[in-house]
């Protein structure tokens, strides 16, 4: 088979991806886009999604980090079963997310009613919408960051610790700074991944206006109050997609650059 009838063949994948997204771009002219961005609602599911997917990448940096770093070592006795459980909010639907969080910290949750007698809310404020954020998305940056960590010579920390350098000293001077990479690009698909959460969010946050309706949960109500709402906030969510794609793509290229680099000398 020639290289041309190759080409041929993928044809009908990249259209079937490309077609209903330039509809959407071909559906929305300028005019209706920029006039319906200046909405309140609008714009307050923007700054929600913007501020609660942030909040969620850093939260996942500060809990993640050490989970990633053990996955990492591979050699304590629950790696496979730390891994597997890692991976499933991977393969889980939101829902079933969604539901497991209501189920864990609503008010008749496992734990919820423990913390409603403390005072304490989490179903249905934006708390919700950062726990069902960080569910579904922190396995991106934890499997990213256990590559990264994984990939460091050891030699290096042991030359390290034989200079004197403990634990947190190795992990702060030499690991994080040679996994960096890793760190960034699994940080940006987390945040990616925070920024689309639709189905966990919805059930366990709810759909409130100005509280916890983020892009995803605003672009449903449009559809069926003002179709407007829901393709200007497509638009960007695929362009911020796009570009977090990029970000990523344009990062793992640079490491391999400077891996092939670093071999050559």
């Amino acid at each position: 088979m020639t290289r041309l009838s190759w080409k041929l063949l993928t044809l009908p994948l990249l259209l079937f991806i490309t077609l209903p997204i330039l509809a959407l771009f071909l559906r929305t002219s300028l005019t209706d886009f920029l006039g319906t961005l200046n909405r309140p609602q609008v714009i307050q599911a923007l700054n929600l999604s913007l501020v609660t997917s942030l909040i969620t990448t850093i939260v996942t940096w500060i809990i993640g980090t050490p989970v990633a770093y053990l996955l990492a070592q591979r050699n304590f006795r629950f790696h496979r079963l730390v891994d597997t459980l890692i991976d499933l909010p991977t393969v889980l639907p939101p829902a079933v997310a969604g539901v497991a969080l209501l189920m864990a910290f609503g008010r008749r949750g496992l734990f919820g009613q423990w913390l409603e007698i403390a005072g304490i809310t989490i179903p249905f404020t934006v708390i919700a919408v950062v726990m069902a954020q960080t569910f579904l998305s922190a396995p991106f940056f934890v499997k990213a960051a256990a590559i990264g960590f994984a990939a460091i010579d050891p030699e290096l920390k042991q030359a390290a610790a034989l200079d004197g350098a403990n634990r947190w000293q190795i992990f702060r001077d030499i690991t994080l700074p040679l996994s960096w990479v890793a760190l960034l690009s699994g940080s940006v698909m987390t945040w990616a991944r925070a920024l689309g959460e639709f189905g966990a969010t919805i059930i366990f946050a709810g759909n409130y206006p100005g509280r916890t309706q983020t892009m995803p949960l605003a672009i449903y109500i449009g559809f069926e109050v003002d179709l407007n709402v829901a393709l200007t906030l497509a638009i960007i969510l695929i362009c911020l997609s796009f570009v977090t794609l990029i970000v990523v793509k344009g990062i793992l290229h640079y490491r391999l650059e400077t891996s092939t680099e670093t071999n050559l000398l």
